[in-house]
């Protein structure tokens, strides 16, 4: 049986000071859950109906399907929920291409860049403090478990672009046609809010703007979604030093 103290802590994770106060954020499924069981991440709680993740007993609690709906963040619950400590911040490696969010608000898009940075190999991701936590329940779920293999920071996105020694690259619409421009493999790649972009204040630091065509005849469509805009930029990125 889950508890109802358990039951009101898992639920009070769905809010960032919650998440905070105790440590704690919320994984469900089982690939999701498999993946960060077998990373860096501590787990803390298991809760399953069935399915096996071969952890200690003592950190595990079978329920039934009706209980397991009780504390899960999702429409139609999966198998599993677990609950996993939140990891201190690690510093920042700038040894190859990193991706800096500026102000991403929208829990599916964080999730998504994640699974980008996973597939590119992009091993530091910075975020300003303004972004939406890595571990909100959504991104997590959206990240389909690539949360387990990128190191992802929070901090003053300002502070630590005037501090670095990298060129700073900024997506833009007025920017320079990606497909023409030169890149460096050692750099940073901002991206900007989904609504306003780049904030002013990171704009005075960006050393390269870039932006992607547009090859529609009728030019009409205002922007790319932020995934899409990254995911086209890293795979331009990437390329460009696989052939240099």
């Amino acid at each position: 049986m889950v508890s109802k103290s358990q039951i009101k802590l898992i639920t009070s994770l769905a809010q960032k000071k919650y998440r905070y106060k105790n440590g704690l954020f919320v994984a469900e499924g089982f690939k999701t859950i498999n993946e960060l069981i077998n990373s860096k991440f501590i787990l803390n709680r298991l809760f399953t109906i069935s399915a096996d993740f071969g952890v200690d007993s003592n950190k595990v609690q079978e329920l039934d399907e009706k209980e397991l709906k009780k504390i899960s963040f999702l429409k139609t619950p999966q198998t599993a929920l677990a609950l996993f400590e939140i990891p201190e911040d690690k510093i920042v490696r700038e040894e190859s291409l990193t991706l800096a969010l500026d102000g991403i608000r929208d829990p599916g898009n964080l999730g998504t860049i994640i699974r980008l940075c996973d597939w590119f190999g992009i091993k530091n991701l910075v975020c300003s403090n303004d972004s939406v936590d890595c571990f909100n329940p959504k991104v997590v779920q959206a990240t389909m478990g690539s949360l387990a293999r990128v190191n992802i920071s929070y901090c003053d996105l300002k502070n630590h672009l005037e501090k670095s020694e990298l060129r700073v690259y900024g997506a833009f619409m007025e920017g320079e046609n990606i497909y023409g421009s030169e890149t460096e493999e050692k750099a940073i790649l901002v991206m900007g809010n989904e609504a306003n972009g780049i904030s002013a204040e990171i704009e005075a630091l960006i050393n390269k703007k870039i932006s992607i065509p547009r090859f529609g005849e009728l030019k009409e469509t205002e922007s790319l979604n932020v995934a899409t805009a990254t995911a086209i930029l890293l795979s331009e990125f990437k390329r460009k030093s696989f052939t240099q």
